[in-house]
């Protein structure tokens, strides 16, 4: 079971790169995806704070942040080690991977270190394109690879 996700987001840390045991190369790197919500209803008025949203920067929207953690295998896991840093944006196309044996999608749950309940959803990348911020140059081209075929990746090291 698998379902084929796109997201534009901002990168939330450095990329990791590490090797499976036959050396296969393997990025890992963490995307949040951000919502948001008009505090102002149609008909006037505020609009209450959906449960687990915050006010945005500016005080108009409601916003809720998801995290992705986001997989890229082969040259495209080189090549997103290689140029994507902490905070670019970036798209990403890819298929959810399901956290239980059974194949279903549902994210990884964590405690943080403020003992506050958190989530994020796995995502096998098929194709990484670097987006540009206003005033910067062109948008990259996309790359992508899947894993080998039937590899798990609970076999990983790491």
């Amino acid at each position: 079971m698998f379902q084929r996700v796109t997201l534009i987001g901002h990168v939330g840390q450095e990329p990791q790169m590490r090797y499976t045991p036959d050396g296969t190369p393997v990025t890992t790197l963490s995307v949040a995806t951000r919502e948001t919500l008009s505090k102002t209803q149609s008909g006037g008025g505020e609009r209450p704070c959906p449960q687990g949203w915050k006010e945005s920067y500016n005080g108009r929207n409601w916003e809720i942040t998801t995290w992705w953690r986001v997989t890229c295998w082969r040259g495209l896991g080189e090549t997103v080690n290689q140029y994507v840093t902490k905070g670019m944006p970036i798209f990403v196309e890819g298929i959810v991977q399901g956290e239980a044996r059974d194949g279903s999608v549902n994210p990884r749950v964590w405690t943080g270190n403020d003992g506050v309940p958190r989530a994020s959803f796995e995502l096998t990348a098929r194709t990484v394109k670097f987006m540009t911020r206003a005033g910067e140059g062109a948008a990259g081209v996309p790359i992508g690879e899947a894993p080998p075929e039937g590899f798990e990746e609970d076999s990983l090291p790491f």
